[in-house]
């Protein structure tokens, strides 16, 4: 692990250099003309950095606080079921999202919302209602992006927090009972204050990816499509069409430079 973090984290870091020149190919990272902070000067001023900003953090704020509720009260409630073959079932349909590539949920996401031909659109029309053009319609995202990035994640975590659940001592919820404690009191005083410390843990890690955009989901699920940019434009959604679409690597590289103190003073 530490050899892995050196070559891939460590090695690179000379290369921060670039988001201080002015690159050009021919030159490369050292040899390209040294302009300062002009690159980040520009960001700022493009009125770009704000908006970036503001969609990163706030869509993974609402990640973090909805992901993490509706992770601990689906642990709690699989916890609580008693036939073995159900919970089993269960596990397994609520981990396989997880496994379901953005590419593929982006497909299964335009069958059911296209204009022309989705299935919630012909629904609309068959109950003689106007059919909402989704893909025009850049608030409709940030209700559609939480839906299904909290459909995708929330039962990969949820194993987590129920391995936690597995591990603690039954004789703990005996003695609540013999005292005469009811199932909510059990939980509310036994399984929550238990799972604290795993809750903390990956709060704290999610913190330092909090603007961290997910560049997988925004490509799989809109197709960069421009009108949409207002709600789904991240951080890393500007710099991989800065960077790879337009060439500008001393743009993308500012940005990614900004992103990653930012988090790293989140962490601290």
């Amino acid at each position: 692990a530490i050899v892995f973090f050196i070559i891939f984290n460590y090695c690179p870091l000379p290369g921060v250099y670039i988001a201080f020149t002015n690159y050009n190919f021919r030159d490369g990272i050292f040899g390209s003309p040294f302009v300062g902070f002009k690159n980040f000067e520009f960001l700022a001023k493009s009125g770009q950095l704000w908006m970036l900003t503001r969609n990163t953090i706030l869509y993974n704020l609402v990640f973090i606080v909805l992901g993490n509720v509706l992770q601990i009260t689906m642990a709690i409630l699989l916890n609580e079921v008693r036939c073995k073959w159900f919970k089993k079932v269960s596990q397994t349909i609520m981990f396989l999202p997880y496994f379901i590539s953005w590419m593929v949920m982006g497909a299964i996401l335009y069958a059911l919302l296209n204009a022309d031909s989705g299935l919630l659109n012909q629904t609309l029309v068959s109950l003689g209602k106007e059919p909402i053009d989704f893909y025009a319609n850049p608030k409709a995202w940030i209700a559609i992006l939480t839906i299904v990035n909290t459909w995708q994640s929330c039962g990969y975590t949820s194993i987590i927090y129920y391995g936690v659940l597995t591990g603690i001592d039954s004789s703990l919820y005996e003695a609540a009972k013999v005292d005469g404690a009811s199932k909510l009191q059990c939980i509310r005083k036994i399984t929550v204050p238990l799972l604290k410390p795993t809750i903390i843990i990956l709060f704290l890690l999610s913190v330092g990816n909090m603007l961290k955009g997910n560049l997988n989901m925004i490509i799989g699920l809109t197709n960069l499509n421009p009108v949409l940019f207002s709600t789904t434009d991240l951080i890393d959604v500007f710099v991989y069409r800065s960077g790879v679409r337009n060439g500008e690597m001393a743009f993308a590289s500012a940005i990614s430079l900004y992103q990653s103190i930012f988090g790293f003073l989140l962490v601290i």
